[in-house]
């Protein structure tokens, strides 16, 4: 887990600490950024394993940022993980319909998160 290298787009201050903590405490490298703007301008630069992605976020939300980064060749391949305090089957499904490669709802379960996380990786 320590080769990973992961983007986590999160505007929640509270959400982005909880996921850097989890993941960083597994020996991920991890860029945390508050809108899906600043997650598309890091993406030209940078290779990420995945990207955890909110789907409420400010401006462009994480089902907009979802389609821009499935809609380039560079990043079509990358997996992105749903996370959203909005939990109900449906959106959950929704989520993996429109092209998340996995969906969890918040908090964030620290003792499974990353094992969850590496069947998708």
């Amino acid at each position: 887990m320590s080769e990973w290298h992961m983007l986590v787009v999160e505007d929640d201050l509270y959400s982005q600490d909880v996921a850097s903590t989890i993941l960083q405490y597994h020996g991920v490298h991890v860029d945390v950024v508050a809108t899906a703007e600043e997650g598309l301008s890091l993406l030209q630069n940078n290779h990420y394993h995945a990207a955890i992605i909110d789907l409420s976020l400010p401006q462009m939300d994480g089902w907009g940022l979802l389609r821009q980064i499935k809609g380039s060749p560079a990043h079509a391949h990358m997996p992105c993980i749903a996370v959203t305090a909005y939990y109900s089957g449906q959106v959950a499904q929704q989520a993996i319909e429109s092209g998340f490669t996995a969906f969890f709802p918040k908090p964030l379960e620290p003792e499974s998160f990353v094992q969850d996380l590496a069947q998708y990786l």
